[in-house]
């Protein structure tokens, strides 16, 4: 599956392989531009477009060898907008010394100097070519090389390298930021060989949802006590201490209406 031309010690272990499938980095989408045609597949019969995980794989190793190129990890820039992909890049930039910009683009980062946040990155790295095309053009404006995560149908309009993945899912997203900062680790050699794990678990690369992880921190917090487990099913509004029953209120209503026609019939009387 993977190209001939790929060194010997770049190959991919049937565990990679195994976690592109799993994280579905091999499907793209309906739509096929087209220049990531090559990197097609097959066509299923739903229309979805299969990429080539070999080619997905090869175009890490490439991507890797572009980024330790690159003596000083500071002028590297990592780049998305998208909010899948937001922790991988402030998570990849920690792990590699690169600078992270997770959010939207101020427009004049890469050609407006009066600007605070302007920049001056060798090299750029985006999530999605399309999300993230203001970022690009400027790239193509100061001659910026730039590497983009390319589905079946994204634009590759001024990207040098496309990295052919499924770029809208989470797990996707967040494996490829992973294996790229691995690679990126191996080739500076803080990882000392390709046969020791990298001690970084690929979920802290994963988008996690804040009002899901709030509510599953109150629902793990809310344990019934003593109190809780005592108190009326009615809500606490004083059940069995007589101010909210129905019969009583029902006798002092009858007691009421019983004595305003025998007070009526004595005044008639009397009349």
């Amino acid at each position: 599956m993977a190209p001939s031309n790929l060194p010997p010690a770049f190959n991919s272990t049937s565990q990679d392989i195994e976690m592109l499938l799993s994280a579905q980095c091999h499907l793209g989408s309906k739509n096929m531009q087209v220049h990531m045609e090559p990197y097609l597949w097959k066509t299923r019969p739903d229309g979805i477009n299969v990429l080539n995980i070999g080619k997905t794989w090869y175009k890490i190793v490439l991507a890797a060898r572009i980024i330790a190129a690159i003596d000083n990890p500071a002028d590297i820039c990592v780049i998305s907008a998208r909010p899948y992909g937001q922790r991988a890049v402030l998570k990849f930039a920690a792990h590699t010394g690169a600078v992270a910009i997770a959010g939207r683009f101020t427009p004049g980062n890469f050609t407006n100097y009066i600007t605070r946040s302007f920049k001056e990155p060798r090299l750029i790295i985006v999530t999605d070519p399309r999300t993230d095309a203001q970022a690009i053009r400027e790239a193509s404006y100061v001659n910026i090389p730039v590497i983009a995560l390319c589905d079946t149908d994204s634009p590759t309009e001024f990207v040098d390298v496309a990295i052919p993945t499924n770029n809208k899912g989470r797990h996707a997203i967040g494996l490829i930021w992973w294996m790229l900062a691995r690679e990126v680790l191996r080739l500076r050699g803080s990882i000392a060989n390709r046969e020791i794990e990298w001690d970084v678990m690929v979920d802290l690369y994963f988008y996690r949802d804040p009002e899901a992880e709030e509510n599953k921190e109150a629902i793990e917090e809310k344990v019934p006590g003593a109190e809780e487990a005592a108190a009326p099913a009615d809500g606490g509004f004083g059940a069995g201490t007589g101010d909210w029953e129905v019969t009583g209120a029902t006798a002092g209503f009858a007691s009421t209406t019983a004595a305003a026609p025998a007070a009526a019939g004595t005044s008639w009387d009397a009349g």
